[in-house]
């Protein structure tokens, strides 16, 4: 019988071990946090829309920053930026503690400095998930994923009913400063790691570059489009747990603080049993299957959470949705990993965090309005109808499809061999490449050329084509642009083994006597 690799096989390696261990200490002070928050708010204003704002309040800086951090983890030093990042978080907490503390917080202070907190850690995160394969082998990249999600989720099982437990019988100011205090593991974890030199000898990528490429990327890789589609189109839908689930607590259920801490730690509980138990279920089931039994059993705990009126009804529906979401993010997380090489992955991961995050602080509001506007049970009925209805919709969309490629640097392209040097900033450049064929195969060959394509685009050229000779059926012209001769030398240190092997497809339909002419071209007249 197969058998999976244990889940915590990823903590034998040191560098992994120590991020993760104080990632669980700091989600621990997140988690006390959040339902310090939460139930600071409930005691300020008794409106289910600023109830349901303070997750609006935590998650909309990542739709602001999110691509802006992903290009600086992609191009800055990623430990200086953790290290700036969790400092300006402590800072901010610290802020809200003392607030709370001498009974000064005000839901618009409250508001402010949770953004400014959620502002930090937008900034913060794609740099964090970014670094995750660089600290485990990539065949042990799923199992170390899930433990940090199950990390995650072992702090949101014990940190709410914590946070519940210090809100009572200590103060919800106290919540804050042990956030506070929360940041100072990753600190000195970040701190003791050394200053890698840079990858590349080529200038620093501009920021608006960087983003511009980002977005590129996404836009010409299929796999990346799947992924965002189906976690925009559960989160939508999914939002509406978290925006109502403080309400749940208080007027459906009764309970105080420590109800809903008790909540969460169901939730919490139920995502570490998952995340200990997919490890085999990945041995009997395809992604897509587990997705789909993640997303309807979501749905289903959405709906039980609706028609619950008591608290361990309630608990046992938010046990399931815990599994549930530990495996659908877990899922959708790994797959992004697994589609992107390193050049790009702080970007991709701020393009995912953004479409989850996003779509939480918006769709929150939108279920807190619809709460006030009819009932918490009507609208978490209405969630989790309209999460089955999405599956339907995009069940087509399908991870399975994303394949573990070999995203490691593949350096098969030459250096380029000049008459005269260009300057760095010196472009347009046109790269032109000759392909003579046998015209027998030519619509083989043209759909070679179209992953040659999709590879030029998402790598950062600004155009492409492919120019066919009316004098001559076998000869064919490929042309793409860079935007300078910088930016074309990017592109050389860029490829990877898979790209590389769809190269070698489309050059293997020329039958030359020599290999395709590549020529370079620069703007002279405009």
């Amino acid at each position: 019988m197969n058998s999976a690799p244990p889940l915590w096989h990823p903590l034998r390696h040191d560098a992994f071990r120590a991020f993760w261990l104080a990632s669980l200490v700091s989600n621990f002070g997140t988690m006390m946090q959040s339902v310090g928050a939460a139930w600071l708010m409930t005691s300020l204003s008794a409106s289910p829309v600023m109830v349901a704002l303070v997750q609006t309040a935590v998650n909309l800086p990542t739709f602001f920053f999110a691509l802006f951090a992903g290009a600086l983890a992609d191009i800055v030093d990623r430990r200086k930026l953790i290290l700036v990042t969790q400092s300006w978080m402590l800072l901010a907490a610290l802020a809200l503690g003392l607030l709370a503390l001498t009974h000064l917080a005000t839901p618009f202070s409250l508001l402010l400095l949770t953004f400014v907190l959620g502002s930090g850690a937008a900034l913060n995160a794609p740099a964090l998930q970014a670094i995750v394969p660089e600290l485990v082998p990539n065949d042990e990249l799923s199992e170390a994923i899930t433990l940090n999600s199950a990390g995650f989720n072992l702090a949101r099982a014990a940190g709410p009913a914590l946070g519940g437990l210090v809100v009572a019988f200590v103060g919800v100011g106290v919540t804050f400063l042990l956030n506070a205090a929360s940041f100072l593991p990753m600190l000195a974890t970040v701190f003791r790691w050394p200053t890698k030199a840079p990858a590349s000898t080529l200038p620093t990528e501009r920021i608006s570059a960087a983003m511009r490429n980002g977005l590129r990327y996404a836009r010409h890789s299929p796999d990346i489009r799947i992924v965002l589609t189906r976690a925009f189109a559960f989160i939508v839908f999914a939002s509406a747990l978290w925006a109502l689930i403080p309400l749940i607590a208080r007027v459906s259920l009764g309970t105080g603080p420590t109800g809903y801490g008790i909540l969460l730690g169901f939730f919490g509980t139920g995502a570490v049993l998952g995340a200990f138990g997919m490890p085999q279920l990945r041995l009997y089931a395809s992604i897509d299957r587990l997705l789909t039994i993640g997303i309807i059993t979501y749905a289903l705990a959405m709906i039980g959470l609706g028609l619950s009126g008591t608290l361990w009804l309630s608990g046992l529906a938010m046990l399931a949705a815990g599994g549930a979401w530990l495996l659908i993010l877990s899922s959708f997380n790994t797959s992004i990993q697994w589609a992107v090489p390193p050049w790009i992955r702080g970007r991709t991961m701020a393009l995912y965090l953004l479409v989850v995050f996003g779509t939480l602080s918006l769709g929150s509001p939108l279920w807190g309005a619809l709460a006030e506007a009819t009932s918490l049970e009507i609208a978490l009925l209405a969630a989790g109808g309209g999460l089955l209805v999405s599956l339907a919709v995009v069940s087509r969309y399908r991870l399975s499809t994303i394949e573990r490629l070999d995203l490691s640097p593949s350096a098969h392209w030459p250096e380029p061999i000049l008459a005269t040097q260009p300057a760095p900033d010196e472009g347009p450049v046109i790269i032109t490449t000759t392909y003579q064929i046998d015209p027998e195969r030519r619509d083989e060959f043209l759909a070679a050329m179209r992953e040659v394509k999709r590879l030029r685009l998402r790598n950062g050229a600004l155009r492409w084509e492919l120019m066919r000779d009316p004098n001559d059926p076998a000869r064919f012209l490929e042309t793409f642009v860079d935007e300078t001769w910088t930016s074309h030398m990017r592109l050389h240190q860029r490829p990877t083994q898979a790209d590389r092997e769809i190269e070698v497809r489309a050059w293997a339909f020329h039958v030359g006597d020599r290999p395709p002419e590549i020529r370079h071209y620069f703007s002279e007249l405009r």
